[in-house]
């Protein structure tokens, strides 16, 4: 079953007095349980494809279907809602809230969707055992390394349990050993839980633990790799 499916997507941006041409006509399609990267160097359209898979921008022309929903014709309430119900992100800047402990920030999504108090300390539990972090709850972000953040952010994006999980740069901001066992825990939980994981990345460690690895430049899709 496919999660996305882009057919001759374009993405234009306006800039200034000129057009920047982002995606130039991309087909790719992911299946349900795949761990894969797209790589390419910076104006790449990496994140651009992303931002579209996740519903965080709209598309100027082609086809962006998630989950067997189009999102092309959809209002901005529709991709909100979208996005909210069916997918997981996580970002090299973490995005955490400042002023809410672990737990908060990880059960924070299942409070907007109206879950039940219960199920939410239930799911929270969880998954703050899958990554680690079960002794940490009561923390802030301040009071925690670039590493514990982004597993708080991996928490985050799981506890929906969500269609999908787009990793933008996840490991950018990251040393290389604590990059790495991000990068394990991640494939842990693509194989126990069978989440799909498709990541944007320039980082060649994030495209050796990849199963599937898209090489995309100036919009284009370059190759198209299964390890």
């Amino acid at each position: 079953m496919s999660v996305i499916k882009a057919q001759n997507l374009v993405k234009d941006y306006a800039l200034d007095k000129h057009v920047v041409h982002a995606l130039r006509g991309v087909d790719l399609e992911f299946e349900s349980g795949e761990f894969a990267a797209i790589a390419g160097p910076s104006g790449s359209g990496k994140s651009t494809f992303l931002h579209l898979a996740g519903c965080l921008d709209t598309i100027t022309s082609g086809e962006m279907i998630i989950d067997d929903i189009n999102t092309g014709k959809m209002s901005k309430k529709q991709l909100a809602l979208l996005r909210r119900n069916k997918i997981g992100f996580i970002f090299q800047a973490y995005n955490l809230i400042p002023v809410l402990s672990v737990e908060e920030n990880i059960s924070f999504p299942l409070t907007l969707l109206g879950v039940d108090k219960k199920e939410i300390k239930s799911r929270t539990t969880k998954v703050l055992e899958d990554v680690g972090l079960a002794d940490m709850v009561k923390r802030r972000p301040k009071d925690m390394s670039g590493g514990q953040q982004q597993r708080v952010a991996i928490a985050r994006a799981l506890i929906k349990k969500p269609a999908l999980i787009l990793a933008d740069e996840p490991t950018a901001n990251l040393d290389s050993t604590i990059g790495q066992e991000i990068l394990e825990l991640m494939v842990s939980l693509n194989k126990s839980e069978g989440t799909t994981f498709v990541f944007s990345t320039h980082d060649s460690m994030v495209m050796d633990y990849a199963r599937r690895l898209i090489k995309i430049r100036d919009g284009k899709i370059e190759a198209d790799e299964t390890k």
